[in-house]
């Protein structure tokens, strides 16, 4: 009798173990939407290599004076093929607390780098890097370089052209002054030289 149960007993634990496998294999299991979004696109890359990557890059953003955590998504992101992650994914991905990703998502959007749009057909948002970021960033610059001469101008006039502080804040106007003027244009040429690899044969 007890041989008996023992066999039954295996028999019921096999089934299970072919159940769990089916479930696991079945192409009509309803997958986690952000798992499924990026299995496909990011298909071939190096788990390893990208989180040492994403780990590095915001280690330079931070020393540069970037919040640390806001450094982090905003490579997370940028390492993303889709250019877009929830806030779940982020918080799965990077290791850290929904608290965390909220914190740096506020920094990133108020900064100008990132957006947030819904996912379609679900209450969760995603954020996304925006088009042309690096160009939007340093353009963005130049209307704070603009205000900068206009109150250093102001500051060397109140203190003398002729004093020694006069003098340096004068050089720090010209220096920002040159500056705007060679922004624009590397702007500019950056532009042409992005539609030329854009172009017909590219």
């Amino acid at each position: 009798m007890s041989e008996q149960r023992g066999v039954e007993a295996d028999q019921r634990t096999g089934a299970d173990r072919q159940t769990g496998a089916e479930q696991e294999t079945d192409p009509g299991r309803e997958a986690d939407p952000g798992q499924a979004r990026d299995s496909g696109p990011e298909r071939g890359r190096d788990p390893e290599g990208v989180s040492r990557f994403v780990e590095r890059f915001a280690g330079e953003l931070t020393e540069s004076g970037m919040q640390r955590m806001a450094a982090r998504v905003f490579v997370a992101l940028l390492a993303s093929d889709t250019a877009a992650l929830t806030s779940a994914e982020l918080a799965e991905q990077l290791k850290i607390s929904p608290a965390a990703v909220s914190g740096a998502v506020r920094y990133l959007t108020s900064a100008g780098m990132i957006s947030r749009e819904r996912e379609p057909g679900s209450r969760r948002d995603r954020y996304r890097l925006h088009e042309e970021l690096w160009y939007a960033t340093f353009a963005s610059r130049d209307q704070h370089i603009i205000r900068w001469v206009k109150l250093l101008g102001e500051g060397a006039q109140s203190l003398g052209p002729d004093t020694p502080a006069g003098e340096r804040v004068t050089e720090t106007v010209e220096f920002f002054q040159f500056m705007h003027d060679e922004l624009l244009g590397m702007l500019e040429r950056w532009r042409v030289h992005r539609d030329a690899k854009s172009g017909p044969g590219a």
